[in-house]
């Protein structure tokens, strides 16, 4: 279904080829993941496959790449469309058209479906993926999260026979992410080949039974059966800075258990003066309320999470904090910077290093090129300086946005899904940022779906369910209360559950396994 022979994938002003030399063989049925570092070429390797690299993407691509028995570098992106379904890392990139019904069932109608026919066909696809109570909704009104389970409806409707994933369950929460996890499984079927890229291993449960390994320079370093891969391979994988499901970082870590772990209590955040005051925020759109009368309090030195369900109004609370929504209700207190949930919506200049410099430059900051200097350094940018913003991979992108805002020195620093897209190793070192900027004295609020980012950097968490605030408290409280998680449908990760048989403070925990597996990955396995 799928022949890659030599593949290489250079883009215009780049020093290195972003893949080099790849060759991949999926078979009719045949379901593959994809797992690499943060740049390494994974989302490139599917738009290859998709034919958007080179046809709408412009590079230079050498080998030759077989979809479905078509030429994916030269056959019109319409026509491989017919049998190729894709879903892209950002679901805004695809969504086009009003209304939920209409975006699924555009590719039907394409097709030249009966009309009798395409109803109950979307209807089918929505409630498969977990968007049937999506159906009469607006595109332009989706969470992101939504966005995504729609996207990836509209690219099954069609039953394509292949099937192109690029972090389906990146903007999802836990329980959706299973579910759409779930979907894609049973999507499979003995003539569709799958290829996926995914760094939400444990989301997943059962993986493909085939992973593929990109390393940093574009090359295959393994293709093999999953288990055998991530277990046997578990250092080298970390080393790649790849997540791994807990059973292999627990490998990776040389440990058989997070209680086996030496672990050294970090002293506790102090809490400054408040800094950003809201009271009773309430958003509507249209007849919907989407934020009703939340109540936060936001103070320098403390990092503030808040989770929930897609739709849940998250990302709405974020933008009426910030000024940049209409709401109800009141916010007072000092300077607000936010990195929005889709990196490109802020991008304002050409090269990385420009875009950096805007907000120091524009506020006449004395020491620019200092504060640039080290958010490159911080943010893991370094070598990327002259590259454009909009050609980076997506972890970069977000990456470089979380950088361009930290460098402002607002009070107050709200980021909305800042790791989405990210490895374990640039995750890891987004993450540090956060909890840096807090221990100098900002605030900083974070929205996330992510509930070990949260367990890392996070002193407390605000939970919304259906735009009302369900509780309010410490991390680690609110994450043992069974009750609570269970009422806001958010399940534990793996590594959170474990966690909960010790006796440590969860940051304590988490710190101390990030640490077992670099030290045990410093030196050869």
């Amino acid at each position: 279904m799928i022949e890659v022979r030599g593949l290489g994938v250079s883009f215009p002003g780049s020093s290195s080829p972003v893949l080099r030399d790849v060759d991949l063989d999926v078979a009719p049925g045949e379901q593959v993941l994809v797992l690499a570092g943060s740049g390494a070429g994974k989302s490139t390797l599917l738009r290859v496959l998709a034919g958007i690299v080179p046809q709408v993407v412009d590079a230079q691509v050498t080998g030759h790449v077989l979809v479905a028995g078509l030429d994916a570098t030269t056959t019109p992106t319409a026509d491989l469309a017919t049998r190729v379904g894709t879903l892209t890392q950002d679901p805004a990139d695809q969504l086009c058209l009003p209304t939920v019904l209409d975006e699924v069932a555009f590719a039907l109608e394409n097709r030249g479906v009966d009309p009798a026919l395409i109803g109950p066909a979307v209807e089918r696809t929505l409630a498969a993926v977990g968007a049937a109570h999506l159906a009469h909704r607006r595109t332009a009104e989706l969470s992101g999260g939504e966005g995504q389970r729609i996207a990836l409806a509209a690219a099954l409707v069609a039953d394509p026979r292949v099937l192109l994933l690029d972090e389906p369950t990146a903007l999802l929460d836990p329980a959706a992410a299973r579910a759409v996890a779930a979907a894609v499984r049973a999507a499979a079927g003995a003539d569709r080949s799958t290829v996926m890229v995914e760094h939400r291993l444990d989301e997943l449960g059962r993986l493909p039974a085939r992973v593929l390994v990109l390393g940093p320079d574009g090359r295959v370093r393994s293709d093999g059966a999953t288990q055998e891969v991530l277990h046997d391979d578990s250092r080298t994988l970390a080393q790649l800075g790849t997540w791994l499901p807990l059973s292999a970082e627990l490998s990776a870590a040389g440990v058989g258990a997070l209680g086996q772990l030496a672990v050294a209590p970090v002293s506790p955040s102090r809490s400054g003066p408040r800094v950003l005051r809201a009271r009773g925020l309430t958003v509507r759109r249209g007849s919907r309320t989407v934020l009703d009368g939340v109540d936060l309090d936001v103070h320098a030195g403390r990092v503030t999470a808040v989770v929930g369900l897609n739709g849940s109004g998250k990302s709405t609370l974020l933008l009426a904090l910030a000024g940049l929504l209409p709401a109800a209700g009141t916010v007072s207190g000092g300077s607000v910077g936010l990195v929005f949930q889709h990196p490109e919506h802020q991008f304002l200049a050409r090269t990385v290093r420009d875009e950096i410099t805007w907000g120091p430059r524009r506020a006449r900051a004395t020491d620019v090129n200092d504060r640039v200097a080290g958010a490159l350094d911080a943010y893991r940018l370094t070598g990327l300086e002259d590259r454009d913003p909009f050609r980076l991979s997506g972890g970069q992108q977000r990456r470089l946005s979380l950088a361009a805002m930290a460098v402002c020195g607002h009070d107050v620093l709200l980021a909305d899904e800042p790791t989405f897209g990210q490895d374990r190793r640039t995750s890891a070192a987004s993450a540090d940022s956060l909890r840096r900027l807090a221990d100098e004295g900002r605030g900083v609020v974070l929205v996330t779906h992510d509930l070990r980012l949260v367990g890392e950097v996070a002193d407390d968490v605000l939970v919304l369910r259906g735009g009302q605030v369900l509780a309010h408290g410490p991390v680690d409280a609110v994450l043992t209360d069974d009750g609570l998680l269970a009422r806001a449908g958010l399940p534990l990760p793996p590594v959170l559950a474990a966690w909960r048989t010790t006796d440590h403070r969860l940051r304590d925990v988490l710190r101390a396994l990030h640490a077992a597996a670099d030290r045990a990955t410093s030196v050869p396995a």
